[in-house]
């Protein structure tokens, strides 16, 4: 049985016009929280007087007021500062919204606490019964974006990377460049992405998601336009530093050779079958060997880069 209580953890709430359920969030804490850092991100509607000026949480409660409005992942990236500058073991994010489960939080810092991942994380899609209660086009957009973001991110084992309910090690934190970690949308993706290059390990913790009158001003057709591009940039940094700068290994040669090759086997293919079709002629047996062998060989030499890729990726332990 962990004792929560001997390790100073803080909960992070970057709170934007949710006057109506921030006190409900915050009375729903476990008892061992340490410090509750609100970071306020300059809404319309200000902190709730009644929340500040409780007896019983004056002494946790620690407001942040950002200058300008910085968005929830700008927001909570004041709330990672101000957590190492508090000298915090844990810290877990947690939305003012209202549709975060606080009973999970020890099962989020369960893993951390044991040593066993460096961040824990919701996952919406390892239960049925929040797959059904998930709306449907979020969970078509969430099923494709997670497997994009494991492509770009190298965390082939984890899923549901959007979900913003985590608990993370204050020192992990410390080793971060927050100046990569994206303040609008794409913050928990890009901070996933940092995590990779300190090796550490993430743990999925099954929970279901809460739905309720707070919509995403995020529209469904809006993620491919903000996700891809970021995502694609993610993939190629990532790929050009993990095996080309920090390290080259066998999954290097297989690029350095599998890309040209198969990239050469689709331009020069495209290009012949095109030239020959506008003459009504036959493409010559050696160009369509010479064309086939390319794009086999370079296929298969990209398909060991990606199971390479997969066995690398950092696990937590069981």
């Amino acid at each position: 049985m962990i004792n929560f209580e001997q390790y100073t953890i803080g909960v992070i709430i970057p709170y934007y016009n949710a006057a109506k359920h921030l006190e409900n969030v915050v009375n729903k804490l476990p008892l061992f929280i340490s410090k509750i850092i609100i970071v306020d991100d300059c809404g319309k509607e200000p902190i709730p007087e009644s929340l500040v000026k409780q007896s019983t949480l004056s002494d946790r409660i620690i407001i942040v007021k950002n200058e300008k409005n910085l968005g929830v992942g700008g927001a909570t990236k004041h709330g990672f500062q101000k957590a190492i500058d508090l000298q915090l073991d844990y810290v877990i994010k947690v939305d003012a919204d209202d549709q975060m489960d606080s009973s999970y939080i020890p099962e989020l810092l369960k893993p951390l606490i044991e040593n066993k991942a460096e961040y824990a994380k919701g996952n919406r899609f390892k239960d049925f019964k929040a797959l059904k209660q998930m709306p449907f086009v979020r969970k078509i957009g969430n099923l494709g974006l997670s497997f994009l973001t494991k492509v770009a991110s190298g965390y082939w084992n984890n899923f549901d990377p959007t979900n913003g309910f985590f608990a993370i090690k204050v020192a992990v934190l410390k080793q971060l460049d927050f100046t990569n970690i994206h303040r609008d949308y794409y913050f928990e993706s890009s901070l996933i992405a940092e995590l990779y290059f300190q090796d550490a390990r993430i743990k999925d913790v099954p929970m279901p998601a809460n739905y309720g009158d707070e919509k995403s001003s995020m529209k469904v057709w809006q993620i491919p336009f903000i996700f891809i591009p970021k995502l694609t940039k993610t993939f190629l940094k990532r790929i050009f530093k993990s095996y080309f700068i920090y390290d080259f290994n066998i999954a290097s040669v297989y690029l350095l050779f599998g890309f040209p090759m198969f990239l050469f086997g689709v331009v020069y293919g495209i290009y012949n079958w095109v030239h020959y079709a506008s003459l009504g002629e036959f493409t010559p047996t050696g160009t369509i060997m010479l064309i086939t062998v390319s794009l086999i060989l370079g296929f298969q030499l990209l398909l060991q880069a990606i199971q390479y890729d997969i066995l690398k990726a950092p696990k937590s332990a069981t």
